[in-house]
């Protein structure tokens, strides 16, 4: 989308603004923490940090509660809104994130950018490889700009239900897991290097808690209350696998520099974004402790959020059944270390979605 230089100024102030303010608002109050995990998760966490308060600064703006975003589609049809049956109303006006641009930049763009101290990438041969070498304004539009076939937005939630149904909507009952994913769950916390167990109350290690974590010599292990309903199992099971995959255990950096408040409340805002997304509406812990690490800190408060959009999207990419028609993707879920682009799943099968 072309925009004048004075234009996207006026937009990156006006982002920045609200940034801060909703920040500032962040840092003050524990409860607007869990309100922002409650808005991520209803939103849309295959957003990027950034593009979900630019979007929500826009929707706030035109006093819209966001559902669902897309681009306007290409001329064939494929892609966008235009692929899922449904078109943009003539005179909407777009919302804007920054989408990345890829290319394989010249040596003077390589030489500016390690001026910066960023890594550049080179292939076998020496040239700089495709990376991002920077980000654009692109248009997408909101559910509610669009009319058409009826349309359902593709989130893991509604994959899993499918998955887990045969096709047909499950009638869950209270108490039970209806997110389908505690066996997925347990697999990616033993890809980890973890074992799993689901043992009585009061059990070594476990003692009074409802699930914990051992790192240990010899012993890398996780361990669940057995007596616990579907619904608390799987969000205690996430819960300790947010913290492994947030980092926090077995390392000087995560005893010297984690506060125990700042550690769970990474771990308890993971699992209960996640689970929301997958359809449990869990209870956020905003017990008094919440935030106290940040000391009204604003680059610890954002710091913890970037961390917390960035676990939950990894942990939704691999809890995302695979489409064989669709997916190619041959990286393997439930590692660490090698993990699947954030962009290529949740939209994939209906429609090519905006890179976010």
């Amino acid at each position: 989308m072309a925009m004048t230089e004075q234009e996207r100024e006026q937009l990156l102030e006006r982002a920045k603004k609200d940034f801060q303010q909703r920040l500032a608002g962040i840092a003050a109050d524990p409860v607007q923490w869990v309100s922002f995990i409650e808005t991520v998760a209803v939103f849309g966490a295959q957003y990027s940090l950034g593009n979900q308060w630019l979007l929500l600064m826009q929707a706030t703006e035109r006093g819209v509660e966001p559902r669902f975003f897309l681009p306007f589609g290409n001329r064939e049809g494929s892609s966008g809104w235009k692929a899922v049956g449904r078109h943009v109303r003539a005179g909407e006006r777009a919302y804007l994130i920054w989408a990345p641009v890829k290319r394989r930049p010249s040596e003077d763009e390589v030489a500016r950018m390690e001026a910066t101290g960023r890594t550049v990438n080179r292939d076998a041969d020496g040239r700089p490889s495709i990376q991002v070498v920077g980000f654009r304004p692109s248009s997408t539009f909101e559910l509610s700009q669009t009319d058409g076939e009826p349309f359902e937005p593709p989130t893991v939630q509604r994959k899993r239900t499918i998955k887990a149904a045969g096709g047909r909507s499950a009638q869950l009952l209270t108490g039970d897991d209806p997110t389908g994913a505690f066996d997925d769950t347990v697999a990616l916390i033993k890809a980890e290097g973890y074992d799993f167990a689901l043992v009585p109350p009061r059990s070594p290690h476990l003692g009074g808690a409802n699930g914990v974590t051992v790192n240990a010599t010899g012993l890398r292990q996780v361990l669940v209350r057995d007596d616990v309903e579907g619904a608390q199992r799987i969000k205690t099971t996430m819960h300790e696998l947010a913290h492994i995959r947030c980092g926090h255990l077995g390392t000087d950096y995560a005893e010297r520099v984690l506060h125990q408040g700042r550690r769970e409340t990474e771990a308890e805002s993971v699992a209960h974004l996640v689970c929301r997304v997958l359809g449990l509406d869990t209870q956020v812990y905003s017990d008094a402790y919440i935030l106290g690490w940040a000391g009204g800190n604003l680059d610890l408060v954002q710091e913890c959020a970037e961390k917390v959009i960035r676990v939950a999207k990894a942990v939704l990419a691999d809890l995302t059944p695979r489409d064989p028609d669709t997916d190619r993707d041959p990286a393997p879920a439930g590692t660490s270390r090698k993990r699947r682009t954030d962009s290529s799943r949740t939209s994939r099968r209906r429609a090519a979605a905006l890179t976010r």
